[in-house]
């Protein structure tokens, strides 16, 4: 039975990496090309005057554009070229934290049946309304912040040079992506083809009722609270397909995991800069959980009122 599970989850491991790579192909050969041109300057600089808005000064553009554009670590990247105070860093780690890689975890997020204008709202609601919280509830952080210098990135000349460099690195992340997900798919299908999952989704139950969810969806959700929204979308797109997780759960499950996901890896990722990370983490764990709340009660109850109209309409 274990070798049957192993071929069926590295068939569909395969079938998902293929499925998300031809979002993740075109957005990172695209976005690393517009590097090497007067694009994403123009950008920057467009942005610039707005950051006074939410306490940052005009040069903070870059990080945001780099991380919603990229991902943390360009975001990062850019952090660590600037003379940023401990607040300004975290009120950049909070907004990225919401809307890092917007292109790519928005395009894997879609192929699950979630609406754009739901996603996008989300991250970037989130993303403006913490930094300006944060910027006027709290009043100290005005130290600078610590962080280890970086080298410069290898200068590339020539289209063909930064074509080839752009294609390169889309095809990393698809390897990347590959790496995880096909072992996973395989592990998800060995658990599930064991009722593994079904045990798992019974004791994850109360909580998933709590925030709106049937128990089936527990399996992508923990994934994304996990590893992150490309990997849950992965195992999402198999759930939705095998398990029969419904649209309106997939929605809900993926608003909370657009708030809140990749937990370790986005969190761990700031201490090095010397903010408060902890903080960083329960912000978002309980913004997730809040807004997931309020969501599913608002749908519930709208779905509800339309079953009762309905029925005195008969």
């Amino acid at each position: 039975m274990i070798v049957d599970s192993v071929k069926k989850g590295l068939l569909s491991g395969l079938n998902t990496t293929w499925s998300l790579g031809k979002v993740i192909f075109p957005v990172t050969l695209i976005v690393t090309v517009l590097q090497y041109t007067p694009v994403l300057p123009f950008i920057i600089n467009l942005i610039a005057p707005l950051m006074n808005l939410i306490g940052l000064p005009g040069d903070a553009a870059i990080p945001l554009v780099l991380g919603n554009f990229l991902n943390l670590y360009a975001a990062i990247a850019g952090i660590l070229t600037l003379d940023l105070t401990v607040k300004e860093v975290f009120i950049i780690a909070m907004m990225l934290s919401f809307s890092h890689n917007l292109l790519i975890e928005s395009g894997l997020a879609m192929k699950t049946g979630v609406k754009l204008w739901v996603i996008l709202t989300v991250r970037i609601g989130l993303a403006l309304l913490s930094a300006v919280v944060i910027n006027l509830v709290w009043q100290g952080g005005s130290e600078m912040a610590q962080g280890t210098a970086i080298g410069e990135a290898a200068e590339i000349n020539g289209t063909g040079a930064i074509l080839l460099h752009g294609v390169i690195q889309a095809l990393s992340g698809i390897g990347q992506l590959a790496v995880i997900v096909i072992p996973l798919m395989v592990a998800v299908q060995i658990m599930k083809d064991l009722k593994w999952l079904e045990a798992f989704s019974k004791t994850l139950a109360p909580f998933m009722k709590v925030l709106g969810m049937k128990p089936n969806a527990s399996m992508p959700f923990v994934t994304g609270l996990t590893l992150g929204l490309a990997y849950g979308a992965g195992v999402m797109i198999q759930a939705a397909k095998e398990d029969n997780v419904s649209k309106k759960d997939m929605t809900i499950a993926f608003i909370f995991l657009v708030a809140c996901h990749a937990v370790v890896e986005d969190t761990l990722i700031f201490i090095p800069l010397g903010i408060p990370v902890l903080p960083l983490l329960l912000i978002r764990l309980l913004t997730a959980i809040v807004l997931t709340m309020a969501v599913a009660y608002i749908w519930n109850r709208t779905d509800r009122v339309q079953r009762k109209e309905a029925v005195y309409e008969q």
